[in-house]
């Protein structure tokens, strides 16, 4: 995995979300550049499928509530049978070594989020695995966004005293599509 250089995060808001609300819908996808190593975050109610391309290298995640709580559930898409064993292998070795980078560029490209929710540090993150392999099939616990947190690195904290007056309420927004 490269560094996290927080230069190269690239955010855009679309779908009536903002910066700090709501949490519910909340969707991410995250792109890259192979040649500059940007990293594009979009956060929208829906996933930016305009962004995805046929590669399909990108790591999709949302919220979910789960009882009183909510849980972080990403996604990586490996195969669906379109590839070999072989290239789903390295497709999977690949996902999981740059995974972390990922889930830290979501922490830090939605951190007016974190900081108005800092509960949401603590929700767990389920990593599943699309493959038509069972070998590489799964879900899995990935830790929580207290592991990918970047504030070493300047990452833009709202100073606590603001967040005494700011709430986090699970906000559903009515609009169609998926």
């Amino acid at each position: 995995m490269r560094e996290f250089d927080p230069d190269k995060v690239f955010v855009q808001y679309r779908s009536g979300i903002c910066p700090a609300t709501p949490v519910v819908p909340r969707r991410y996808t995250l792109t890259h550049s192979d040649a500059t190593g940007d990293l594009f975050l979009t956060i929208g109610a829906f996933y930016a499928r305009d962004r995805i391309n046929a590669m399909r290298d990108e790591v999709l995640s949302e919220w979910k509530p789960a009882g009183a709580c909510v849980r972080n559930v990403s996604c990586v898409y490996l195969d669906n049978g379109e590839i070999g064993e072989e290239a789903a292998a390295r497709r999977n070795e690949v996902f999981r070594r740059e995974l972390p980078l990922a889930l830290t560029a979501i922490r830090y490209g939605d951190r007016f989020l974190f900081d108005r929710c800092p509960r949401l540090d603590a929700a767990p993150i389920i990593v599943r695995f699309e493959s038509a392999y069972p070998r590489y099939a799964g879900q899995e616990y990935w830790g929580t966004f207290n592991d990918y947190r970047t504030d070493d690195i300047g990452g833009g904290r709202v100073p606590e005293r603001l967040n005494l007056f700011t709430s986090c309420r699970l906000v559903s927004v009515r609009s169609s599509g998926g």
